[in-house]
């Protein structure tokens, strides 16, 4: 894990939210059995005092605990415990986030292990998409250390004959989220993560601020066509260059920051007025054609001959001709982003009715590379609603290279999915605002070790579930639509 070290990175929240809510009636009289007894430390001892009382019921597993010899409620004497659901729990996320999975990234982001068996952490409930199919398991037998150990989950972004080679050790990197969208302190914690992992995060397409100079070898610079904060300086710094022609989660509508969120230095880094509404058109008006395409990437690697360069899509019918259009005009990487992504800033009606769902996406480029005899000369990473490890191997099974994250890691800092990106001053949290008061709630460091605890979790979860498809490279799993079957199929 190049010297990374996944360690205990606190919960924002006071008292942590949990499943499930627990009380002691006016029926107890503080034995302390229950203390004793609760393998999760639920309940404490009040100093200086004999008083029981819960301590940490967002550690309590709930009723899977009957499983042990130690089921609190059960155990008690005067049956003073209560369990129940905890009203908290039922109000976070929607369909595709669930609170299961919401519960689930925090706590992999607070400890780095593999949440608990009590929480659903591989899919969601949306009936749809990668929540409608699982893998087809082939070892049940629990793999030793040793064999988890020797797996590798490392790709390659560059698979041409010409330029550096770049090599991640885990198959995704941070997605674009521009300074605008979300707050500084976040950029910088998610810059800080990359670094500390050896892979990637992007800038969006609101410009390069100068506090991501110190990562600069982890940081990719987006040029997106509004053209916000592009200039030579930062395509000279960038290791790759991302190209962004659509998104998933509004094709056809280009970006927007609405006046609110535009403040003084977002201003300045985008040069434009303050306290305006800022709209990329869509699309580049410079292209449209391969060849006029081609010119685009010349034109970077005229200014920076040793960037790789990335081009990210959304997902219409043609995406198969778009995408060999992409690997012949010179592209290194094909970004496919799909229709479930996107945060709260993008309008419903577009994140669920316009762009081709990326699990369809995905195979359809695949095949049709692989037809066209390029595939293993291009790189093809997916993005557009990927929100756990599961969903990254899956998008390998159905033929791409890696995965490309964002809201999974605002989710580890605390994101509770209530959409409200660009109303107003943003997040109420700190993490899609650029008001001054509000981002003052991110610290970068406590931030930065949420995302690499989120990630040592899901390496984890990587190489266990190749082990048990008896697969020795995260490299093997690509294309292997045969390990996959629909979820309800037993």
């Amino acid at each position: 894990m190049n010297g990374i070290e996944a360690r205990k990175a606190a919960s924002r929240f006071l008292n942590g939210i949990g499943k499930f809510k627990i009380s002691l009636s006016e029926k107890c009289f503080h034995c302390g059995l229950c203390v004793e007894i609760c393998p999760s430390g639920v309940f404490e001892r009040q100093d200086g005092f004999n008083q029981v009382r819960v301590a940490n019921p967002g550690q309590c597993p709930g009723p899977d605990c009957q499983k042990g010899t130690f089921f609190c409620s059960k155990k008690c004497p005067v049956e003073a415990i209560k369990i129940e659901p905890d009203p908290q729990w039922k109000t976070l996320g929607d369909f595709r986030w669930t609170p299961d999975l919401i519960l689930a990234t925090w706590e992999q982001a607070e400890t780095g292990e593999i949440a608990r068996d009590h929480l659903e952490y591989r899919i969601g409930a949306s009936g749809g998409g990668f929540d409608n199919f699982d893998f087809v398991i082939k070892s049940s037998t629990p793999p030793s250390s040793q064999a988890i150990d020797s797996i590798s989950t490392s790709i390659s972004l560059n698979r041409r004959r010409e330029g550096q080679a770049i090599k991640i050790p885990i198959p995704w990197y941070g997605a674009g989220m521009s300074f605008g969208s979300v707050s500084l302190p976040v950029m910088l914690a998610r810059a800080m993560a990359a670094q500390a992992w050896g892979t990637f995060t992007s800038t969006g397409e609101g410009g390069y601020p100068d506090e991501l100079i110190p990562y600069r070898n982890c940081v990719i610079t987006q040029i997106a066509t509004g053209l916000f904060g592009v200039n030579e300086e930062t395509i000279k710094r960038a290791p790759v260059i991302e190209f962004k022609y659509a998104q998933g989660a509004k094709p056809g509508l280009g970006g927007h920051l609405l006046g609110d969120k535009n403040s003084a230095e977002v201003a300045r880094m985008r040069e434009t007025v303050c306290g305006t509404s800022l709209f990329s058109p869509f699309p580049f008006h410079s292209v449209y054609s391969v060849e006029d395409h081609k010119k685009h990437i010349d034109w970077v690697k005229v200014i920076n001959p040793e960037a790789l360069v990335s081009v990210k899509v959304s997902t219409p019918s043609d995406v198969d001709m778009v995408a060999v259009g992409s690997y012949y005009a010179g592209a290194n990487i094909i970004h496919l982003d799909g229709g479930y992504g996107g945060t709260g800033a993008a309008p419903e009606i577009a994140k669920k009715n316009i762009a081709m769902p990326i699990e369809y996406a995905i195979t359809k480029v695949h095949r049709f590379l692989l037809q066209e005899g390029v595939r293993d000369e291009i790189v093809l990473m997916a993005s557009g609603g990927i929100r756990t490890a599961y969903d990254i191997a899956k998008s390998i099974a159905l033929g791409a290279d890696g995965a490309v994250i964002g809201t999974g890691e605002l989710v580890a800092l605390g994101c509770v999915r209530c959409t409200n990106c660009e109303s107003g001053r943003g997040c109420p949290r700190g993490i899609a605002t650029t008001d001054p008061e509000l981002e003052k709630q991110i610290s970068p460091a406590w931030a930065a070790q949420r995302i690499i605890n989120l990630y040592a979790s899901w390496q984890k979860q990587l190489k266990l579930l190749l082990c048990r498809l008896e697969l020795n490279d995260i490299t093997e799993l690509r294309g292997r639509t045969d390990l996959l079957r629909p979820i309800d199929e037993k």
